[in-house]
């Protein structure tokens, strides 16, 4: 009996102590283990940044040297636009001086009037260019027109026809260009003017929606109003006024002007 009782009032005293102890041990084996796997995660974040960071570095660096490889290159392309440029313009020169040498055949007249017709071409491409930045033709049709009328001037009419022919081709290509900006649709049969026609209406006008009576009348034009003829098929021309319409106009109804607005 006496065992018996030793023993539960052993237990009876051992409990209330073992339940008091048990969650302080508890929050020490807690305690221990927690800033270990803090430490592990914010490692593991750590590593995963550095290798972030590493990549995006390497790819910075790559575009870099891409960048610097595009610089390169363009500084070489315009380096060799320059050269051919400045070669260009010696071999104008060249043919523009044996022509003066040659003392050729052709004539103060011819080369006055070329001078003029692509004066009054560059002059209406300038026109069709308002709102549009111009394009390199124009500069360069103007510098050798300038070229040119110099060489006029010291009677080499050979040399400024030369270069007048040079700035018509620069002109041709810019109505080219101006052409396809503008989107025309070619009819069948329609030519195109080897330069833009500075024209007048010689009285009031219909101008219809395509080359002839049976298209309809898209708007009309009074006496003396200023055009552009850019076509022709038949005998209609196609035209465009200063505010940019365009349409087909009967050749009896114009005529050539000097490209000045008389309204």
């Amino acid at each position: 009996m006496v065992g018996v009782s030793g023993s539960r009032y052993f237990r009876a005293f051992l409990y209330p102590v073992f339940f008091l102890i048990l969650p302080s041990l508890l929050l020490s084996a807690c305690a221990g283990k927690t800033p270990g796997a803090k430490d592990q995660g914010l490692e593991g974040e750590h590593r995963t940044l550095q290798e972030t960071l590493a990549k995006q570095t390497a790819a910075h660096q790559k575009l870099k040297e891409k960048v610097a490889n595009l610089q390169l290159r363009l500084l070489e392309k315009e380096t060799q636009v320059k050269e051919l440029q400045q070669k260009l313009d010696e071999a104008i020169q060249e043919v523009v001086r044996a022509k003066a040498k040659l003392h050729s055949l052709e004539s103060k007249a011819e080369a006055a009037s070329v001078m003029a017709e692509a004066e009054v071409a560059l002059k209406a491409l300038k026109a069709r260019e308002i709102g549009h930045e111009n394009g390199s033709e124009v500069a360069q049709a103007e510098q050798l027109l300038k070229m040119g009328a110099g060489e006029f001037e010291k009677q080499n009419y050979g040399g400024a026809l030369y270069l007048t022919r040079q700035a018509k081709s620069f002109i041709k290509l810019g109505e080219a260009r101006v052409m396809s900006r503008e989107k025309i649709r070619m009819r069948a049969g329609e030519v195109l003017f080897a330069l833009p026609l500075p024209l007048q209406v010689l009285r009031t006008s219909n101008i219809r929606e395509g080359p002839g009576l049976g298209f309809k009348v898209l708007f009309t034009l009074k006496k003396g109003t200023s055009l552009v003829g850019t076509s022709y098929k038949d005998q209609w021309v196609r035209v465009k006024d200063k505010d940019g319409r365009s349409g087909w106009v009967f050749h009896a109804l114009v005529d050539r002007t000097d490209g000045k607005d008389s309204q």
